[in-house]
């Protein structure tokens, strides 16, 4: 499976861990992310990363920001992006299973390494699960239609 990951100038360490972390879990990394200090704009690497996903360069994508909800809302621009900024597995598992989300997002300030590799094992490892959760979905994408005429 290919992850797109990306990050800002916040979270360069944190991205480096994590993606060393699914590498030797067996995941495909594609960095559009920083790999510098220097002080860059998140949402070009929330657009890129939804970018990715959305042209099916990648599976599925992770984003790091210094609190995940701006790099998160850069990436929910993008049509058929569903990027949902977490900061525990629960709502990380749930995201995927409930909001089909395609994209997770943390923040390197807001969560420690070890939380962080739990939440994106918590977010590959889960399923969407359809069901009843299919009519929301539906309902969000009729949001976006509607809005990107």
């Amino acid at each position: 499976m290919k992850i797109a990951i990306g990050n800002d100038h916040a979270a360069v360490q944190m991205k480096k861990d994590i993606s060393k972390y699914l590498e030797e879990k067996g995941y495909e990394i594609i960095n559009f992310g920083t790999d510098t200090d220097e002080s860059v704009d998140y949402p070009l690497y929330g657009q890129r990363v939804a970018e990715a996903v959305k042209a099916g360069k990648a599976d599925l994508g992770v984003l790091i920001c210094g609190t995940g909800i701006g790099i998160s809302l850069a990436a929910n621009k993008v049509p058929g992006i569903r990027a949902a900024a977490v900061s525990e597995p629960v709502s990380a598992r749930l995201a995927r299973e409930h909001n089909n989300a395609n994209i997770i997002a943390f923040g390197a300030r807001i969560v420690g390494l070890e939380e962080a590799k739990a939440i994106v094992d918590a977010f590959l490892g889960a399923e969407f699960l359809g069901g009843r959760h299919s009519k929301r979905v539906s309902m969000i994408e009729d949001i976006e239609k509607k809005y990107n005429k």
